[in-house]
């Protein structure tokens, strides 16, 4: 069975839920004006009058019912369906056996579509396929004879209830879209107004550092050193602002992302055959490796080994170094201290798309860090 799907107020469905309460008022006067045509050939007449007053007072219950969204649940979908088929099944007494063989049209004629449609629109093809087989069935149980024009109206009935529910699908996924686009334009022009505060304030800042240090020996040249390095970053950064364009589905080939790191201290080893990913997952992906070579030139010296393994639903980067190792408790401690690096920038990106960080490393024997991801992010 197809879930509820979701209800706004204003949502691209709330049309359709107008157009089943205008379809329930104008199938009910149909209905009454068969009433009036036939009355003198119903068993029961008087009674018929009275179901036409029940129907006339059920269609103003589902009609302002299913105007709110919370409305549109179980408790009233079943109430509806049940209370449609109560009608079906008293229609024999009420018109009689004989008028039905004789053709006289049944009590529901169209009206008995509402439930089908209201079933259709809050859950799809199969809840609408599912409500449609139901009434169709019991209408066919209260007639005599099962003619060509039955059968058809039982067809008509299915389709309505398919269509109808594939149409309220694709309301809903549109609605789904139009409101991620909406996300991601507002999300990008708070970034492009973070990009100009960076810029005028942080990146003059880091160059400002940069240019009076560079002439300073010690700790001043590397603190020079280090602030032209995070200047780069930034700019890089906030360069990408505008979005990726392979944010929707493209993929990116993980070994020229991870090419750009390969300098005379860090030795990169790829397979000869490209390593597709998706590109959120790649782009993370060589973020976290980017993240893991950093620790390695601020705490190993910066001579790094990074190797590529393609493993079919996995991807493996290993990242190794002669350093002296990370101590028992060291990344314990670092995270208490408010120093996040490995917490965030690795472990953290990496299990956002769904893999491990697997850390080996002993005092004196180096480190190495391996980061698999599966080759779709969940």
């Amino acid at each position: 069975m197809v879930s509820r799907m979701p209800s706004s107020p204003g949502g691209l469905e709330v049309p359709l839920w107008r157009s089943i309460a205008v379809f329930r008022f104008a199938s009910l006067a149909y209905v009454g004006v068969l009433v009036l045509r036939d009355a003198d050939r119903y068993a029961h007449p008087l009674a018929a009058g009275g179901v036409l007053l029940a129907m006339l007072a059920w269609s103003g219950v589902t009609a302002a019912g299913y105007a709110r969204p919370a409305g549109r649940r179980w408790p009233l979908l079943v109430a509806d369906l049940g209370v449609v088929l109560a009608i079906m099944l008293a229609t024999p007494w009420v018109v009689g056996r004989s008028a039905l063989a004789a053709g006289v049209p049944t009590l529901t004629v169209a009206w008995l579509a509402g439930p089908v449609l209201a079933w259709a629109v809050s859950g799809g093809r199969r809840r609408g396929a599912v409500a449609a087989l139901v009434l169709g069935g019991v209408d066919l149980a209260t007639r005599e004879r099962i003619s060509q024009s039955s059968l058809t109206g039982v067809i008509l009935l299915l389709l309505a209830g398919v269509v109808v529910g594939h149409v309220a699908r694709l309301a809903v996924t549109a609605e789904e879209r139009l409101q991620r686009a909406v996300e991601l334009e507002a999300a990008t022009r708070e970034r492009e107004r973070l990009a100009r505060d960076i810029h005028d304030s942080v990146l003059q800042v880091l160059a400002l550092v940069q240019r009076r240090g560079a002439q300073l020996d010690g700790e001043g040249g590397e603190l020079a050193r280090l602030a032209g390095e995070q200047e780069a970053a930034l700019r890089a950064l906030i360069g990408r602002s505008g979005g990726d364009p392979d944010d929707d589905g493209g993929s990116r080939d993980l070994r020229n992302l991870l090419d750009r790191y390969a300098t005379a201290t860090v030795a990169v080893s790829a397979p000869a055959t490209p390593v597709p990913l998706p590109a959120r997952v790649a782009r993370e992906l060589a973020a976290a490796t980017g993240a893991a070579l950093e620790n390695v030139a601020r705490h190993a010296g910066g001579r790094a080994w990074v190797l590529i393994e393609d493993e079919g639903e996995t991807v493996t980067v290993s990242i190794r170094d002669e350093g002296p190792g990370i101590p028992e408790g060291r990344l314990a401690e670092a995270v208490a201290q408010g120093r996040l690096g490995v917490a965030h920038s690795i472990r953290g990106r990496v299990a956002d798309l769904g893999g491990e960080v697997r850390i080996v490393s002993a005092p004196g024997a180096g480190t190495e860090i391996e980061l698999v991801v599966p080759r779709e992010a969940r």
